[in-house]
C-alpha cells in the first residue's frame, strides 16, 4: 500500500529535496507540498493524506496552530502529524506534542531517518526516532519537572510496573525492549499501555514519554 505524503515547510529548497527523497521510494507518493500552514491545512483536510510533515515556521498559521486544526484535541479522525524541527523551538515543539503531534524529526537528519519517520508514522508508531525524541522531551521537560500542573496527574494511581513501563518508554525503548528489560511478554507490555494510557488520558506513546519527563518521573 503506498503512503501518502503531505509536505508542508516554507523553504522551497525543503520542500523539493524531501519530494525526491520521498517520492523515490516505492511505496510512498508526495501528493501535496505546500508552502504555507493554510494551504497544508486546506490540504491535509481535501486530500486526507497518510503523514503530514509540517515545519514550525510558516506564514498565515504556524506548526503549532496546523498540528492542532489537523490532530488536536476533539478532531474527528485525525491525521498522523510528523513535525520538522531544528530542535532550538522549544514552545513550539512542546506545544505541538501537546496539540496531537505523533513525533519529531530533526531537518538535517538525512534521508534515512526521513523515510523512517514517513513509514514509522503511517504504521501508527508514535516515536519516530527514540533518540531525537527522548533528547528533545528531556530538554523541553527539564523546567517543568519540579512544578507539574494539577491536570498532569493519573485519573487512577498508575501500578509500579506501569511505572516502570512508562519510564522505559520515556527513554525511548521499543515494546519488544520494554518486555526483554521486564522479563514479560509483547501482549503484556501492549496491555500495561492499554491501561497506562487510559489512567493518563494519553493517546499515543509520546503523550505517556512527555508525561513521564515533565512530572519528573525520569531523571537526566
Amino acid at each position: 500500500m503506498t503512503i501518502r505524503v503531505l509536505i508542508a515547510d516554507d523553504q522551497e529548497l525543503v520542500r523539493t529535496g524531501f519530494k525526491m527523497i520521498l517520492d523515490a521510494q516505492p511505496d510512498m507518493e508526495v501528493v501535496a507540498s505546500v508552502a504555507d500552514g493554510a494551504e497544508a491545512v486546506e490540504a491535509a483536510r481535501r486530500l486526507r493524506p497518510d503523514v503530514c510533515l509540517l515545519d514550525i515556521r510558516m506564514p498565515r498559521l504556524d506548526g503549532l496552530e496546523v498540528t492542532r486544526a489537523l490532530a488536536g484535541p476533539g478532531v474527528p479522525d485525525p491525521l498522523r502529524v510528523v513535525i520538522v524541527t531544528t530542535f532550538d523551538l522549544d514552545e513550539y515543539v512542546y506545544g505541538a506534542l501537546r496539540s496531537g503531534a505523533c513525533g519529531f524529526l530533526l531537518k538535517d537528519s538525512g534521508p534515512t531517518l526521513l523515510i523512517e519517520a514517513v513509514r514509522a508514522a503511517a504504521a501508527g508508531d508514535a516515536l519516530v526516532s527514540p533518540s531525537v525524541t527522548v533528547r528533545l522531551l528531556e530538554h523541553l521537560a527539564a523546567p517543568r519537572a519540579a512544578a507539574a500542573a494539577p491536570d498532569r496527574q493519573p485519573r487512577e494511581p498508575l501500578t509500579e510496573r506501569e511505572l516502570d513501563v512508562v519510564r522505559l518508554i520515556a527513554r525511548g525503548r521499543t515494546n519488544q525492549e520494554v518486555a526483554a528489560e521486564l522479563f514479560v511478554s509483547l501482549s503484556t507490555v501492549k496491555t500495561h499501555l492499554g491501561s497506562i494510557m487510559g489512567k493518563l488520558g494519553a493517546r499515543n506513546r509520546v503523550e505517556i514519554a512527555a508525561w513521564a519527563w515533565e512530572t519528573g518521573l525520569v531523571g537526566k
